[in-house]
């Protein structure tokens, strides 16, 4: 964790709680679907404290967010090697970590010459994966 979240983080039932069903879940998934999962476990927890648990999480470097066709953040849990980009298909959600070396020399670069600190930046690559392109059924193959 870093920054000013550290002191924000207080372990409680209910973060622990959520933290460990974000980390049992394969790929990204949403606050609803997360709230939907450890409701189903018996877990007593609110959707805002999820919500704000996964803003927490995001905030400390401990999670990775995406963002769905619809706009909606999804996320994961952050590999111990550090922060990642995915490339997220619009239609069935499969997430696949991507290369993006580039991306963070970029990123760099770009706070050197300009004379920033503690540069954050968001890259989100969308597409539609080989089997939902295989699948379509709409005659188009521009997709």
């Amino acid at each position: 964790m870093h920054g000013t979240t550290l002191g924000q983080w207080r372990p409680t039932p209910q973060r622990a709680a959520v933290l460990q069903a974000l980390t049992a879940c394969d790929g990204f998934t949403s606050a609803q679907t997360l709230h939907a999962a450890l409701t189903a476990d018996g877990v007593v927890v609110g959707l805002t404290t999820v919500y704000r648990t996964l803003h927490l999480l995001e905030a400390s470097g401990q999670v990775d967010m995406v963002r769905d066709s619809d706009g909606e953040r999804l996320y994961r849990p952050r590999p111990a090697d550090g922060h990642r980009h995915y490339l997220l298909c619009r239609r069935c959600g499969l997430s696949l970590a991507v290369d993006s070396e580039e991306v963070e020399q970029w990123a760099v670069a770009v706070a050197r010459v300009t004379g920033f600190h503690d540069v954050d930046h968001t890259l989100e690559l969308t597409g539609v994966c080989d089997n939902c392109h295989a699948g379509r059924d709409d005659g188009r193959t521009d997709v």
